[in-house]
């Protein structure tokens, strides 16, 4: 398999790093628009580092992607950016036909006049909408293929197929214990993904209803999570799971709630109050000095990057699927999760813990593809894929998950 990875931050160089130690890759291009960060990524590999190389690619430039993609003769496009670019990678690798892999779907659009009641845009229709494209042409877009989408959804899969008969809710819960020494602020992930999912309406699925919003960070509840992270309040936030699930797997409710924490909510409020969450570029300074600059984006500048926050971090941060029902007539409830410490991500990989569980999944997805394992077309989530050879792999690669009774 050759894999064209777009996107060299700090999920990136993670997948570079766990990629480097499996045998089914013949080569990965690691592309950015930022050449020294591609050829950092691929320099850190050292030895290991044969099978990758460095090119610096606009994931803007939908013709500059499938003019890499034939040149380097990749069969997949890893899309390792954030959401502003899935659409035109999505496109650009099927209008050259290589497969496509993202770990974020394309934007939500809030309904004009009823945001926090009823959809508007949802995470994903742009894509689902070209599903028939992606079918005629043989060729699949694996899409939410992260962790939060992505494994969550495989143990979503993993519940339905061989622990409940019916299944009345499935919620997605992930919480953290993580502090980061020096820095009152600093999140662990990129945050111009973290306000776009954070400040839009969350969805609910219900079967009675289908999809519908509620108010950002609604629905407080104190989840407990495993291996001593503790409990942690948790609250609705906007996410691809809910929309993925209910499209193959029978479910009364799906819900999504991220522990985030009173502090982390009242900077996010004071963001959208004061503007700075917006993405459309405003015009700073006078005269001669004017510049158009998107305050999100400068919001992203002022914040330490979150690949580099490693060194700094303690704790542990956990992924896992709640699932309630029903199996062989007797009500169940159990939590399946994924628990990485970054003491040990650091000290295994080089890379923090949240980056590197995002960047464990697509590794394994993509040998599961390369190996046959997981195959298909059209546009399918993570739960179209069968989910025992996925977290039999994740296991195989040092990485256990666990599951516990609720």
């Amino acid at each position: 398999m050759r894999v064209l990875m777009i996107g060299a931050g700090g999920v990136g160089t993670a997948i570079t790093r766990i990629a480097a130690r499996r045998p089914f890759l013949a080569h990965m291009v690691v592309a950015d628009y930022d050449l020294a960060r591609a050829e950092s990524a691929v320099a850190a590999l050292g030895a290991r580092g044969d099978r990758f190389s460095a090119i610096r690619l606009d994931a803007s430039d939908a013709a500059g992607v499938r003019a890499a993609l034939a040149e380097h003769r990749c069969d997949v496009l890893l899309n390792a950016t954030d959401p502003r670019f899935v659409l035109p990678l999505f496109e650009a690798a099927l209008a050259h036909g290589a497969h496509y892999l993202d770990m974020a779907m394309s934007l939500s659009y809030p309904h004009p006049s009823r945001p926090y009641e009823e959809c508007g845009v949802k995470l994903g229709d742009a894509q689902f909408e070209q599903s028939a494209a992606w079918e005629a042409a043989g060729r699949l877009a694996l899409v939410g293929m992260g962790v939060e989408p992505g494994l969550s959804d495989v143990f979503a899969r993993y519940a339905a197929d061989e622990l409940f008969d019916e299944i009345d809710e499935i919620g997605i819960r992930d919480g953290a214990n993580l502090v980061v020494d020096g820095y009152d602020f600093a999140p662990s992930f990129s945050i111009w993904t973290t306000i776009e999912e954070c400040l839009n309406p969350p969805v609910v699925y219900e079967r009675e209803r289908g999809w519908f919003t509620t108010a950002p960070f609604s629905e407080p509840e104190v989840f407990d999570f495993p291996e001593g992270i503790g409990p942690v309040e948790c609250v609705n936030v906007e996410h691809e799971e809910v929309l993925l699930v209910p499209r193959w797997l029978k479910a009364r409710r799906v819900t999504f709630k991220y522990g985030l924490g009173d502090e982390f909510i009242g900077v996010l409020q004071t963001l959208h109050k004061l503007g700075l969450d917006r993405t459309e570029p405003v015009a700073v300074g006078s005269g001669g000095q004017r510049a158009a600059v998107s305050p999100r984006d400068v919001v992203a500048a002022c914040l330490p990057d979150p690949a580099g926050l490693g060194e700094r971090m303690h704790g542990k941060t956990c992924a896992g699927t709640w699932v309630k029902g029903t199996k062989d007539g007797r009500p169940r409830e159990v939590y399946l999760y994924h628990v990485v410490d970054n003491q040990w991500s650091m000290r295994e990989y080089g890379s923090q813990a949240v980056v590197w569980q995002t960047a464990i999944n697509p590794v394994v997805a993509l040998e599961l593809l390369a190996s046959g394992a997981w195959r298909g077309s059209g546009v399918l989530g993570p739960e179209a894929m069968p989910a025992r050879p996925f977290l039999d792999l994740l296991t195989e690669y040092g990485s256990p998950w666990g599951m516990r009774e609720q």
